[in-house]
């Protein structure tokens, strides 16, 4: 009556092993599809990033360029202004403008126009001369002194495209009295956008505030002066602000971009650096493909790998219902199983041995037989297995289990599950033992994989916080048997919130990994120990090193992720990121009264006080004893 059950619970195995491999298949295939677009995203927020510094640096280069022009147009202006706009006046800046014309690549132009509109250093009109006189107007129109940079208008004079930067000078009764003129080329612009290399098709574009193309590189002469007032850049309430990540279809090349806008914080101007998407994600695109095939692969080989493993059970399914019918099939049971099955007598030597000993241990069957049983074994592991075999030799056990390391043919050594059961003869006597062997060697290494993942942090590859923790405890007791010294650095990435808030997550992941790579460098001796302590806060646990010591290999470490050179806006003092440590010396025999949480806490203090005097700085904690009490004496 029980074979029934136990026979539907057999038949519903294979199904079950089925569902088993299409559920890995489908988890790696999902897996590696995550995997892969997060990369995507990766490339494309390192792309951002690029982008960004890009833009910021040519908007800086396009306010210095106006600057430089404005602090020419001012002089010109107190010049007008104090000696009148007589003719004499005019022909010294004639002169002088020409001279400065000359002098400054960047400039295009110098004039002078009186309170009519007609040049005072140029022969005609603003008419003849430029394309637009808005300038004129604003500033004919307007009171105001301050600088105004006008859209970019098309000189009639060579045909070139100039931004306009003004200012109006006033007679000495206070009334308009003209307009002096700075201009810059927009090829000017354009030529100094060559220089930097983001991308075969990418581009570079400085667009008036009104969405007048500028300048652009490449072909400055087919978009300059084209209006993309109409595009969201301009309209889209969302991208108003200073500057930020754009992505969006080019109206001018329908070219599909990654881009970082930013807007002038002085002038009229939006500088847009660009990289095309298609480009920028090829490397990606051939190595997710050259990636996802050999998933493919493995999954097909996983999927075979299933069939022919539910093919085994179906089969060992068979054979165990003839064990349970009749046990003379024993030796049928045994040819047919995937483990290694052995008989071995009293006299220790093999008696019978299944064919899968191939697969197993790489030896035939035919091998094997007669030999010592526990040959194989290794010499270590071969006492206990001894035991055992003793035990039930004598009677003293019916079944064990055990597990050890055995010689294999062509592997040199694997692991070996092995459970043992005493045989007996009809009147009862022990007539020798079967063993029923299995390959664990891949469970045994994924034992040491997670062995070590228990004291190694997953993110950074160094020490976590409990294989610190049991290290500081080894090592403090070591330095107080050897009465050496201990030293302890506590090291603490500044703002580092605030870096993941601007970059995000994932830059913050690979910042903690190149301090972590800092840190790491200078553990030379097989004592260090560097490791994550928690969030962004490392430790550095130094044996056999005084004060001077910790000293100088934190000021190594500090230098070192400074140098890094990894871009922290948000880090305004320094502009990239830095970290802060925190270090502390001891002699553990001379701290009878204190304990290994003494050295971490006065680390943690010296540490707290290296912030407060801001940052970017090792503070040792004899310092800060020193400085507590030249405060309490005060």
């Amino acid at each position: 009556m029980s074979a029934v059950p136990q026979r539907a619970g057999w038949s519903r195995l294979p199904l079950r092993a089925a569902a088993f491999v299409v559920l890995t298949c489908v988890t790696i295939l999902g897996v590696s599809a995550w995997r892969e677009w997060a990369a995507r995203d990766a490339v494309l927020r390192g792309a951002e990033t690029e982008m960004a510094n890009v833009a910021r640096s040519l908007t800086q280069h396009a306010e210095d360029s106006l600057d430089l022009l404005d602090s020419g147009v001012v002089g010109v202006v107190s010049r007008l202004e104090m000696d009148g706009a007589g003719p004499a006046t005019i022909a010294k800046l004639r002169i002088l403008l020409e001279t400065r014309k000359k002098a400054i690549e960047r400039i295009h132009s110098l004039a002078v126009t009186d309170d009519q509109g007609n040049w005072l250093t140029l022969p005609g009109t603003i008419g003849s001369t430029l394309s637009d006189d808005a300038f004129f107007r604003h500033h004919q129109l307007s009171p105001k002194r301050e600088p105004h940079v006008g859209r970019p208008v098309k000189s009639l004079v060579d045909g070139e495209w100039v931004v306009t930067l003004s200012r109006r000078f006033n007679k000495p009764d206070g009334s308009f009295g003209g307009v002096v003129l700075a201009t810059i080329s927009s090829k000017y612009l354009s030529h100094f956008y060559e220089q930097f290399e983001i991308g075969r098709n990418s581009s570079v574009a400085l667009t008036h505030g009104d969405g007048l193309i500028v300048a652009r590189n490449p072909n400055n002469d087919k978009f300059v002066g084209r209006s993309v007032a109409d595009k969201p850049l301009f309209r889209d309430a969302s991208l108003q602000r200073p500057g930020g990540a754009y992505h969006f279809r080019s109206p001018l090349d329908g070219a599909e971009r990654v881009s970082f806008f930013k807007r002038s914080g002085r002038y009229p101007l939006v500088l847009l650096a660009t990289v095309d998407k298609d480009e920028l994600l090829a490397p990606w695109r051939a190595a997710a493909i050259s990636r996802m095939l050999f998933v493919l692969a493995l999954v097909m080989l996983i999927a075979i790998i299933g069939a022919v493993l539910v093919r085994h059970l179906q089969r060992g399914q068979r054979m165990a219902a003839a064990l349970v019918e009749k046990e003379a099939h024993f030796r049928l049971l045994a040819e047919g199983s995937s483990d290694m099955v052995t008989r071995i007598g009293l006299d220790e030597r093999l008696r019978y041995v299944s064919p899968s000993s191939v697969r197993v241990v790489g030896w035939r069957a035919n091998q094997l037989i007669g030999t010592p049983a526990l040959a194989g074994i290794h010499a270590d592991d071969r006492p206990q297995v001894q035991a055992i075999v003793d035990a039930m030799k004598h009677g003293e056990k019916e079944e064990a289990r055990i597990t050890y390391r055995n010689v294999h043919r062509e592997k040199s050594e694997i692991w070996l599950e092995s459970t043992l059961r005493v045989t007996r003869k009809v009147n009862g006597d022990v007539d020798g033992v079967v063993a029923i062997s299995r390959d664990i060697t891949e469970q045994k290494e994924l034992e040491t994989r997670l062995e070590m993942l228990a004291i190694e942090d997953s993110l950074t590859g160094l020490a976590n916080r409990r294989r610190f923790d049991e290290r500081l405890s080894e090592e403090w007791t070591r330095a107080y048997r050897d009465r050496s010294s201990l030293a302890l650095l506590m090291i603490d990435v500044d703002h580092f919130k605030a870096y993941n808030d601007e970059y995000g997550h994932p830059a913050g992941d690979a910042c903690l990994r190149v301090v972590a790579q800092v840190i790491a460098a200078e553990t030379q001796r097989s004592g260090d120990l560097a490791a994550r302590y928690g969030g962004e806060e490392f430790a550095m646990l130094l044996p056999n090193t005084d004060a001077s010591g910790c000293a100088r290999i934190g000021d190594r470490i500090r230098r070192a992720i400074r140098e890094a050179g990894l871009v922290h806006s948000s880090n305004r003092a320094y502009g990239c990121v830095t970290a802060s440590l925190g270090g502390a010396a001891c002699r553990p025999v001379l701290e009878r009264t204190a304990g290994v949480a003494s050295l971490v806490e006065a680390a943690d203090q010296a540490l707290y006080a290296a912030k407060q005097a801001g940052r970017n700085r090792l503070m040792m904690s004899g310092e800060v004893a020193s400085l507590m009490l030249k405060a309490s004496g005060q």
